[in-house]
């Protein structure tokens, strides 16, 4: 059984499920990427959490979660969105500013209080940002979404995710009704100029791929002539 996991080992863990370490290799320099640290040194802790037991890594396949280390990202990941879910039902902090501070104070929660949480809460099943929230025994929902930006004229979406790391286009979306629960109605797509065309609770909105990049969603109904 690997020792106890320091914040550095806690941030590679997530960082490698939330690339989908958890059923394949990730290239070291995707976790290189998301962490914002440079190759070489992802490298040397790679190999270190391998001879910890909380990855299967080699060059050629990249780092996958061992059982030790997916149980330990889940509940990182746990805290995290309970911190989130907390900060703004309860504080009423926004969404857009509960990532970094549930960032910090992740790593810091101990099993007693992040179950008082979860009781406290109601043990939900998603965050602010409508991501799905690890049960206390480690099972997560896994959806099937699709971008946003993927769909096209007659669709209409109910967005269920929006990416967290970026508090400008989160305040952004909101003031655009762009959050989880919202229906989209997609109206037009120009393909030439990369333009939507989408309605959301009676109000037209223009935005190119970008403005919708990192919202994710599913299919409610779609134009029957497509």
């Amino acid at each position: 059984m690997p020792d106890q996991p320091t914040q550095a080992v806690q941030d590679y863990l997530k960082a490698i499920h939330r690339l989908g370490g958890a059923d394949e290799g990730v290239a070291s320099g995707k976790i290189a990427s998301a962490l914002g640290v440079k190759a070489p040194s992802v490298t040397g802790m790679l190999k270190r959490l391998a001879d910890a037991g909380w990855i299967e890594y080699t060059s050629g396949t990249g780092a996958k979660l061992s059982p030790a280390g997916l149980s330990e990202a889940l509940r990182v990941i746990r805290r995290h969105r309970l911190v989130e879910l907390f900060l703004t039902q309860v504080l009423k902090l926004d969404w857009s500013e509960v990532d970094a501070e549930a960032e910090a104070l992740e790593h810091a929660i101990s099993p007693r209080l992040e179950q008082a949480l979860a009781d406290y809460l109601g043990e939900p099943h998603e965050d602010p940002h409508g991501h799905p929230i690890p049960s206390r025994t480690g099972e997560l929902k896994v959806r099937s979404l699709k971008r946003l930006s993927e769909f096209r004229a007659g669709d209409v979406v109910v967005v269920r995710e929006a990416q967290d790391d970026n508090p400008d286009r989160l305040r952004h979306w909101r003031t655009q009704g762009l959050t989880p629960g919202a229906r989209v109605h997609v109206l037009a797509y120009q393909e030439l100029d990369d333009l939507f065309e989408v309605e959301v609770d009676g109000t037209l909105i223009r935005l190119g791929s970008e403005g919708l990049t990192g919202l994710r969603g599913e299919l409610v109904t779609a134009n029957s002539a497509q």
